[in-house]
């Protein structure tokens, strides 16, 4: 059997399913540490995996449990990080365009190797199954925005190698209900100034977030003068605080030899942001008309 190196994150989904060639569930919410949770592990003699020993692990023994789940809610990622060293994984999956839901799983192969039906992959302490099979049964599963769990408790069965010795155990993990997903507005004014030594045309507005993050503005304008196309682009960060009107101000410099002028332009500006919790990315975009006059 081949023996699993540990993975420094909880799950690359990008990684394993370009060397899978496997068709995974999009996207993934961050890990996050599990709030309450468990996890055992017991076999019988003969599995690789548990050794035919009991393994048991729990946030109130001092145990970390972090959880990730696919934004469509097919997939639940655990990582187990022992108190006293030993680590595992535990991840289940829905069958192909299927959430995670109350029910049994039956027929499960290893995740992310499993194609259209159900995904089961129980590893950890440098052991793992090449091939498995097996079932899990799920009794509890509520996700959140962007693959945020909430809860989830699933109890399984998996066999290694097509054997008859089993690994069992349950999972279980307990959070806050998910946080409010990261929102960005922006404004851009409808005045400018262009400056008549060099050309430029100083674009300002404000942003607004519901939590403090960095916010990045860019954009374009564009200027119509005697027939001849004026262009530029523009960036600006600042960070943002919650609830607050943040005022940015960014400089385009003329892409020609034609400097921006009296009169108006149109402003293309979108603002971004790293959603804290989530990882995913937040946009607003706006194009207004903007006057310029001389600074």
């Amino acid at each position: 059997m081949t023996k699993h190196v540990r993975r420094s994150a909880l799950l690359a989904f990008a990684s394993v399913a370009a060397v899978a060639g496997t068709l995974l569930a999009p996207g993934a919410a961050q890990a996050q540490p599990v709030s309450s949770g468990s996890f055992t592990l017991s076999g019988d003699p003969g599995d690789y995996i548990s050794q035919g020993r009991d393994w048991s692990y729990s946030t109130e023994a001092g145990d970390r449990l972090s959880v990730n789940g696919s934004d469509d809610g097919r997939v639940v990622s655990i990582s187990i990080d022992g108190a006293n060293g030993d680590w595992w994984y535990a991840d289940f999956s829905a069958p192909a365009g299927e959430k995670l839901e109350p029910g049994t799983y039956t027929g499960a192969t290893r995740y992310p190797f499993n194609d259209e039906g159900p995904g089961l992959d129980i590893s950890g302490e440098g052991r793992g199954c090449n091939q498995l099979t097996g079932t899990f049964t799920v009794t509890e599963a509520a996700f959140g925005p962007e693959g945020y769990v909430e809860d989830f408790d699933a109890t399984y069965e998996q066999h290694c190698e097509g054997g008859t010795p089993a690994a069992r155990g349950r999972v279980q993990v307990h959070n806050q209900a998910a946080p409010e997903q990261l929102a960005v507005s922006l404004n851009t004014s409808t005045e400018g100034t262009f400056d008549r030594l060099n050309g430029n045309a100083t674009l300002h507005g404000t942003v607004t977030c519901t939590a403090d993050v960095p916010v990045h503005v860019n954009g374009d304008i564009t200027q119509v003068k005697r027939k001849t196309i004026i262009r530029g682009t523009f960036a600006a960060t600042v960070d943002c605080v919650a609830g607050a009107e943040v005022p940015w101000s960014a400089t385009a410099e003329p892409s020609g030899t034609t400097p921006f002028q009296l009169g108006r332009a149109e402003v293309n500006s979108t603002a971004s942001a790293t959603d804290p919790v989530y990882g995913n990315s937040v946009t607003d975009k706006e194009t207004v008309t903007v006057v310029l006059t001389r600074a």
